[in-house]
């Protein structure tokens, strides 16, 4: 979606004829400063965001930014100065914080995968797990941590899982209907095929025609011999039950990426405010 649409939808879903409580308490024309104020350690995230919805409310804000994504932040930092209508500011300051403090979150935990593996050639992605319509901006968080993006939805990539597998009636059916479907229909995609078992492993090689193997559900010992197994001829993702403890054992088995859905989809967010001054 794009950035001005969602602003536009945001602003509408939250202020509808107008925020009532602003308007009788706080004269017209009175101008106002504001600070956000970070209340956690973490990694900063949605500046650009909060920027896009202070302007969407009211294009004579002014923002001094101090801090830009990406930057670590610990209790009493301040992110940015917003400086004009009082009435505005505090009309934006919830759909700021919402979308900060998730983002934040989100940025925050990614970066502490991507250093538990440090080291090693795996690169930390996320995966669908996401809020509807904000996926965008959790996977920008996402890269803002220092991870990577998977696809960006069912469009964009061929990712085989068990369920295509039953359905299709096995690997080999599932990866030769993809193929097929994918020259029928002029499509340049890459394929990506789930392999819960080593034996599945073996078949997939058997049959080859895919870019990318995703060893799923698999201990660290195991993962590390389907890594060996597959011999870097495809590209190797673990995926299921990974954590912050065990992060790096699966990353030692020498795959190419490893997959978390928690960086999206149980995220804890990071502790912001926006306060008047």
């Amino acid at each position: 979606m794009d950035l001005n649409k969602f602003v536009e939808l945001a602003i509408a879903e939250d202020i509808r004829d107008g925020d009532h409580t602003s308007l009788a308490c706080i004269p017209a024309g009175q101008t106002s400063r504001a600070k956000l104020l970070v209340k956690d350690h973490g990694i900063i995230a949605g500046v650009e965001v909060a920027e896009a919805l202070f302007r969407g409310i009211d294009p004579e804000l002014q923002l001094e930014i101090l801090l830009k994504d990406g930057a670590e932040v610990k209790y009493g930092d301040v992110a940015f100065y917003v400086m004009g209508s009082a009435r505005n500011i505090l009309m934006a300051e919830r759909l700021v914080l919402n979308m900060m403090q998730r983002m934040s979150g989100v940025a925050t935990v990614t970066s502490k995968f991507v250093k538990a593996v440090e080291g090693t050639k795996a690169k930390i992605l996320d995966t669908r797990k996401t809020t509807p319509l904000l996926r965008q901006f959790e996977k920008m968080a996402v890269r803002i941590g220092g991870g990577v993006n998977h696809r960006f939805g069912l469009f964009d990539m061929i990712m085989i899982k068990d369920n295509h597998i039953a359905y299709a009636g096995g690997v080999e059916q599932a990866i030769t209907s993809v193929q097929k479907y994918l020259n029928d229909n002029n499509l340049r995609l890459k394929i990506e095929i789930e392999a819960g078992s080593l034996e599945q492993v073996q078949q997939i090689l058997n049959i080859g025609g895919v870019d990318r193997i995703m060893i799923d559900n698999f201990s660290p010992e195991g993962a590390k011999e389907a890594v060996s197994l597959i011999g870097g001829r495809y590209e190797t993702e673990v995926s299921g039950g990974i954590v912050l403890d065990n992060v790096r054992s699966y990353a030692e088995s020498g795959c190419d990426f490893i997959s978390v859905g928690s960086l999206t989809h149980s995220v804890k967010s990071l502790d912001l405010s926006l306060k008047a001054i």
